[in-house]
């Protein structure tokens, strides 16, 4: 089991582990080990993920959530399959957590008179600079 929260614990077996070739640049050591790796989590359907945390998780997700609700995280900041497999499941979690907080709601608010004032002179200024700008024709 992977502690993610004080409540929220996923098992390993949900997670899948799959090694790629590493992007970029690197050399021939790059073209032959598969050190990245691609960290896949059904995200819509894990019986760990309480329905609040299933849902913030799979907005927050973006691009990489797949269609199937899978989600994918591609892991190839280092060369060691081991340091990225580490780090894929560190982010893994640091989203989950971050799936865990609930927003805090908006409160809508108006504008104050001063703050209405403010803006009006502001633009009363920047008109009054641009219509110096201007040219006028003069006959003399």
């Amino acid at each position: 089991m992977i502690q993610v929260t004080d409540t929220i614990a996923i098992d390993e077996r949900e997670l899948e582990e799959r090694f790629v070739r590493s992007p970029g640049p690197g050399g021939q050591h790059v073209n032959k080990v598969s050190t990245a790796v691609e960290l896949r989590f059904d995200a819509a359907r894990s019986p760990a993920l309480p329905d609040a945390v299933r849902e913030r998780l799979l907005r927050l997700a973006g691009g990489r959530l797949s269609a199937e609700g899978l989600l994918v995280i591609e892991a190839h900041r280092y060369r060691s399959q081991e340091r990225n497999r580490r780090d894929a499941l560190e982010r893994l979690i640091a989203l989950i957590q971050q799936a865990t907080l609930v927003p805090k709601p908006r409160k809508a608010t108006r504008p104050t008179r001063a703050s209405k004032e403010r803006r009006l002179e502001g633009k009363a200024q920047r008109a009054k600079t641009k219509g110096l700008r201007q040219w006028t024709h003069r006959d003399d």
